[in-house]
């Protein structure tokens, strides 16, 4: 069986790819939401139920489907979700209501909820520790690709055809993706086409007493009575409002506060995207940066959150800022800091969990960061025609603080024994 060389990276590379698809996925219905309401009769209140049944959805599938992966494998797991996410957004296409929308929205959103626990789980597996933020930020920049490439392909099938065609189109990238994915994805230990270089390579950057055996049972007890889990998800629900602000309501403040023309919309709306995915990419190499400088794994992890937190204070200049571009730079600058340090969040899933708790943990953790998130975006919602968005820039600028300070406290590193040579350290 012919070797691959560097196939870590294709297999990383492979879980960016269906990330896109996932986010392009969940983005038409913002980009065909006009459409679609004046063609079959939804007004705004049924259009917010429907983006309502997504995010609940979501942030309650993601530990299931966390659970799902660790429990049935990657390999397996993620195929399936990828099928079922697939087909609810083709069925989008086939109903003529605000419920039938809200119904495929939600199986949707519960079985989209499964990449990100499959992209941190797919970087556990088969990267060191030293090289493991690197491929989590590789794979997290299929979150912003996927946004920015939403708007063109949806207009596109729309003017084509319909906004059915739309969903179609979407859609049937995920069935690809699966089947791609079914054919091509091995575990490390399952894979023919790696060297027995790499696989060395892998194992021997790897932490040996998170390690598990077939024998090992995920348990939600276990994961949720440990002071880390808690510590990466208080601080993921302090951190994710910043994204949920920038995904659902950037459009809007550009216009009712920076004043921009549908075309001043289209020239920047996607730069917070595009400075996310530098984020993404950055946070691993920072941490390796510190890491390869004597600084243990965790406390280089810890240390690009805590820059990552100190860069997004100045989001929270937005609010008094008079030049639009400038407020759009802080914004974009914005999108930077939080991939960065969201990056590291989830890595530490990773870093911090045995190989059967991965997925679980990530999901876990999601599922507290997209309650934050939602529960910010309910206020913005409530208050927003009172006070403004100001002063939710202000609060976006230190909520990150915050959750470094949690970081910090809760996060307790394990002790490096002589037992445990292949700790990077």
């Amino acid at each position: 069986m012919k070797k691959i060389k560097h196939l870590r990276w294709y297999m990383i590379l492979l879980v960016c790819s269906i990330t896109i698809i996932n986010y392009l996925d969940r983005t038409a219905l913002g980009v065909a939401a006009p459409t679609i309401m004046d063609s079959v009769g939804i007004n705004k209140e049924q259009y917010s139920w429907i983006v309502s049944a997504f995010q609940l959805a979501y942030t309650v599938g993601q530990p299931i489907m966390g659970f799902f992966i660790d429990t049935v494998g990657l390999r397996v797991g993620f195929a399936i979700c990828a099928v079922i996410w697939g087909l609810a957004t083709m069925g989008h296409a086939l109903t003529g209501s605000w419920q039938g929308l809200a119904f495929m929205r939600a199986i949707m959103g519960f079985s989209e909820a499964s990449a990100i626990p499959a992209g941190i789980k797919t970087a556990s597996a088969w990267f060191p520790a030293k090289e493991r933020g690197i491929a989590a930020g590789v794979f997290n920049m299929g979150t912003s690709f996927g946004a920015m490439l939403a708007p063109p392909l949806i207009a596109w099938c729309i003017l084509f055809h319909s906004w059915q065609f739309a969903f179609i189109v979407s859609g049937s990238f995920a069935l690809i993706a699966a089947a791609v994915w079914f054919i091509f994805y091995r575990d490390p230990k399952d894979s023919k086409h790696l060297s027995p270089e790499e696989r060395h390579y892998i194992e021997s950057g790897q932490e040996k007493y998170l390690d598990t055996t077939k024998k090992d049972k995920v348990s939600f007890k276990v994961i949720i009575t440990q002071r880390n889990f808690w510590g990466i998800a208080l601080t993921r629900f302090l951190a994710e409002p910043a994204w949920g602000t920038i995904n659902f309501w950037l459009p809007i403040f550009f216009v009712e506060t920076l004043h921009f023309s549908l075309k001043e919309i289209a020239m920047f709306v996607w730069l917070p995207f595009l400075m996310a995915d530098l984020g993404c990419l950055a946070s691993g190499f920072v941490a390796k940066f510190f890491n390869d400088r004597g600084i243990s794994l965790i406390n280089s992890r810890l240390i690009t959150f805590t820059i990552g937190a100190i860069i997004m204070m100045t989001i929270g200049l937005v609010s008094i800022v008079e030049n639009p571009y400038l407020a759009v730079f802080l914004i974009s600058l914005g999108g930077f800091s939080h991939q960065l340090l969201s990056t590291v969040a989830s890595t530490l899933g990773a870093d911090l969990f045995k190989k059967n708790e991965v997925a679980t943990a990530v999901g876990m953790a999601g599922a507290c960061a997209w309650s934050g998130q939602l529960i910010f975006n309910l206020f913005i919602g409530a208050f927003v025609h009172i006070i403004g968005f100001g002063p939710f820039f202000v609060a976006l600028a230190f909520l990150d603080v915050i959750g470094a300070i949690i970081l910090w406290t809760f996060i307790k590193e394990r002790k490096i024994t002589d037992e445990q040579p292949n700790i990077i350290h």
